[in-house]
């Protein structure tokens, strides 16, 4: 089959490999569909040390890709959930439901996904073979199926588009609801940053019931992906900064005053945010951190004791019914998060496809094995 590696830093190609063959618990995945991640993005972008960018465990060489979705081709003796033909998509989070934190329920905080010594556990794409490939296998327990899509969507092409994107929007649910606890319909939400996580953030907190969205994005395209998702108001704060505006007196403009009751970091730049978002944080506020950074930034803590405030970090997308969740507002038309699709490549044009990556002018980019 062809699958897509990252060799070292900085460097992917497309490479013949043999397809995989499921065991006893696992599945064997046809491919349909699998995005570009921010994350895929930061694995090949390097600092000036010619250190990769992204902060998490990593092993080269690996087949990338883990927003993915895909037709059950074969199973393994002992599954018992899914059969041939089902749709599925899956976790990236390879957790063991042994260790200490799996057994508290704290399923994304596994402490085999950052053994480099572990061969079995780990994270689809990063320490263990991912999707963007013709053919992945995955153990059961991680699958979700979403054959519930096919009559949201009408057509086996748009649903497994909306199933490689059960995952990264999982991630903003994870940290909205699951982490931070949610809000009350009526509140206002702020997101930092309008990429995928981001563009997913703003089209939950509209199926909640959030009575004003605010967003903060420099990209034009992802501006208008912004409000196509529901937010009432998109703010370049480059554009602000020319004309001596912050952000956060934009958000109390917003807000009458009032602040946000919740903020969702999904920008991964915390020294530009950070600052902002402690100068609008409404009474009770609460942010929730979902952007990854290499770097440490100040925090002034009496604004979080004054104003009876929280941040919650927030890493990973499973358990908690996450995925389920995010199926069935799917499903049910609640959230369409197709519209962030903005670019399509084959396999054979993986390279092409993470040169456009770099641009961050898209909204998500699918490779349609």
């Amino acid at each position: 089959m062809k699958a897509a590696f990252f060799k070292l830093p900085g460097e992917v190609e497309v490479r013949e490999v043999p397809e995989p063959s499921p065991g006893p618990g696992e599945v064997l995945v046809r491919v349909l569909a699998c995005g570009i991640c921010g994350s895929d993005i930061h694995f090949l972008e390097t600092s000036e040390d010619g250190y990769i960018i992204y902060p998490g465990l990593t092993r080269f060489p690996v087949i990338i890709g883990h927003e993915f979705s895909g037709v059950v081709e074969e199973v393994g003796s002992q599954v018992k959930w899914v059969k041939p033909g089902d749709m599925v998509t899956s976790e990236e989070m390879l957790w063991c439901g042994e260790c200490t934190p799996c057994r508290m329920g704290y399923v994304n905080h596994c402490i085999l996904l950052n053994d480099p010594s572990d061969l079995v556990y780990g994270e689809i794409g990063f320490t263990r073979d991912g999707a963007m490939a013709d053919y992945i296998v995955v153990n059961e327990k991680y699958l979700w199926k979403v054959d519930a899509l096919l009559d949201a969507y009408k057509t086996e092409d748009r649903a497994f588009e909306a199933g490689s994107l059960v995952e990264p929007t999982s991630v903003a649910y994870h940290a909205m609801f699951t982490r931070a606890g949610g809000f009350k319909p009526g509140s206002y939400i702020v997101v930092w940053g309008a990429g995928p996580i981001g563009l997913a953030a703003i089209g939950l907190a509209k199926a909640a019931g959030a009575g004003k969205i605010i967003s903060f994005e420099i990209s034009p395209q992802r501006r208008e992906l912004a409000k196509s998702m529901g937010a009432d108001y998109v703010f370049d704060p480059i554009e602000l900064a020319k004309n001596g505006i912050q952000p956060y007196e934009k958000i109390l403009e917003v807000t009458g005053g009032e602040g946000a009751d919740l903020q969702v970091e999904a920008a991964g730049a915390p020294e530009k945010t950070l600052p902002q978002m402690q100068k609008s944080l409404a009474i009770g506020g609460k942010i929730a951190w979902i952007g990854r950074a290499p770097s440490e930034v100040p925090i002034y803590l009496e604004v979080f004791q004054v104003r009876r405030a929280q941040i919650f970090g927030s890493q990973g997308h499973s358990g908690w019914a996450n995925f389920r969740n995010v199926i069935r507002l799917m499903a049910a038309g609640k959230i369409d998060m197709t519209k962030i699709i903005t670019s399509r490549f084959s396999l054979d044009d993986v390279e092409k496809a993470f040169e456009r990556a770099h641009k961050r002018i898209d909204g998500k980019i699918t490779i349609k094995p």
